[in-house]
This record gives structure tokens, sequence and C-alpha cells, in this order.
């Protein structure tokens, strides 16, 4: 059986994982990432990956989920301005001395869930991720696409709002600052620092939450019917920490997808919660490593 070591670096965690070709998970562990000290979360990358290759038998494949660009060759990041300090343009082969690849953590949780999860069924899928910021991936004809550059599917810098503060890839009102919980406080006027304070006054009856909420929803619901148009997936996978508002973000999202979105002939995509939860990345990452190996 083919399997694979997958890791996803986070802001707060380094998830670890082993899994095989199909997506199933065999084994895991979390480790703490410790931003902002570049020696000390690689070496728990290591640690994460001596502890998950003890029982593999055989050369030991990893597979490296990370946010930013990765380079043509999937062997690094090559752009991830103001995170996890280190991270651009670090060779993870030479690093963990074994074959290593490395994609954009949105495109590896797609990954995941187009094998056993919320797109299993998909042949073209969009994701979106709304936690911190708004990441994003595409599903074409079943397979993961990268486009040039390794930049597709961020749908996170979409534009919403013309005359709306900047990103932090310099688009304007997009999305992200829309919706990401990176802007909560300004959205909000400074009354909440985090969408899970702004959810329980919303349900509490809270009519500035109500409306800082659904004003944020209703944008998402623009931002993934434009992404429809230009991609006409059959799914929608929506992901991240957000997507665990469930009814308070899925009930209005598809209202106003629904009256914004092209229907022809009444057709639309499907609008479904990620299935796979905070592994994805890592799960996904091993997917990924296990197909480029064997290319």
């Amino acid at each position: 059986m083919k399997q694979a070591i997958g890791i996803d670096i986070g802001g707060t965690r380094i998830k670890g994982v082993v899994a095989d070709a199909e997506g199933h998970l065999l084994r895991h562990i979390y480790m703490p990432t410790y931003d902002g000290n570049d020696a000390v979360w690689k070496n728990a990358v290591v640690q994460a990956v001596n502890e998950l290759k003890r029982p593999l038998n055989g050369n030991t494949i990893i597979g490296i989920s990370a946010p930013g660009l990765p380079d043509k060759g999937n062997a690094s990041i090559s752009f991830m301005p103001g995170r996890l300090a280190g991270l651009e343009n670090f060779n993870w082969k030479e690093y963990l001395q074994c074959p290593a690849f490395v994609l954009n953590d949105g495109v590896a949780a797609l990954i995941a869930e187009a094998k056993t999860g919320a797109a299993k069924d998909s042949t073209n899928a969009i994701m979106v991720t709304l936690g911190t910021g708004v990441g994003g991936a595409l599903l074409i004809n079943r397979q993961p696409y990268q486009g040039s550059f390794n930049k597709a599917g961020h749908i996170g810098h979409t534009v919403i709002n013309d005359t709306g503060d900047c990103d932090v890839t310099g688009m304007p009102g997009s999305l992200e600052e829309s919706i990401g919980n990176c802007t909560i406080g300004k959205r909000s006027n400074g009354r909440f620092t985090s969408t899970e304070e702004l959810l329980h006054a919303y349900r509490q009856g809270d009519e500035f939450a109500k409306k800082v909420w659904l004003t944020s929803v209703k944008k998402l619901a623009i931002g993934l019917a434009s992404a429809s148009n230009f991609i006409s997936p059959d799914t929608i996978v929506v992901g991240g920490g957000i997507a665990e508002c469930n009814d308070d973000l899925f009930v209005p999202l598809n209202n106003w997808f629904d009256e914004f979105e092209w229907q022809p002939g009444g057709i639309r995509p499907k609008i479904v919660k990620a299935m796979q939860g905070d592994l994805a990345g890592a799960i996904g990452a091993a997917c990924f490593a296990i197909g480029k190996h064997h290319e």
C-alpha cells in the first residue's frame, strides 16, 4: 500500500498524518508551531516526521502543506510574506533528507475533500477556507489545478468593493477583507475581536452584530457566485473555522447565492461544509506527495 507522511504548517499548530493514496487517515499528531522562531518550528516538523515514520516500512515520502505560493517544482514555498519567517525558499527535501513535495494549504485541503470528503463525487469544485484569512482552491476534471505560477484558486483576493481597503496582495475590498477574521475589528468598529464573539452577539439578537455578520455573508455569496461564473463547478466546499458557524452561515449564504448567481435552467452547484476538519491539509499533502513521487 502506498503511504506518505503529510505535514500541514499552520500559524499555531503543525498537523502531521500518515495517509494512503486514497486519503485514508492512518495516524496523526499535533505539534505547536511557535511562529516567529523558524528554528523552533522547523525542528517541530522534524519531530513530527520522526514520530510518524517509525512504523513505516521502506522509504519515507513527505508532503508539506503551507500558506503561500510554491515554486514550479513544488520543492518549496517561494512567496509568503509576513508569516512563518524562514518558510520562503526553504528546501524541505534537503532539510528532511527524503523526497518532499510542497503545496499551498488550500490546494492540499481540497485534495483531501476530493479523496474522501465533501467533494468526493465532484468533477469540478471550488473550495474556500474561512479563517484568519480566506483561502481557496480549484478542482478541474477531478484534478487539483494550481495554474501558472501555482497561484490559482486564491478566491479570497477577489474584489467585492473596488473602493475598499487593500488586502495583503494589494487587491481593494477583497473577499478576505470582507469576512476574514483578520478584519473583524475593523468591520465591527472595534467592538469585536473575533468572529466567535461576533456570532455570540448575533445569536443573542444584537442588531449591530446582525448587520456586520450578514453583510459579511452577503459579500461571501457574491464572491462565490462570481467564482462560480468563472469555473462552473458542481460543488462549492466551505471550510475553515468560520464554517463551524453552521446554519448561521450556510442558510443566509445559500439564500444570497441563489439571488446573485447566474443559474440558467435553475441548475446551481451545491454548497457544502468541508468534512475533513483541521487535518485536511496534512491528508491532502500526503496524497499529493504520493502522486508526485510516482509520476
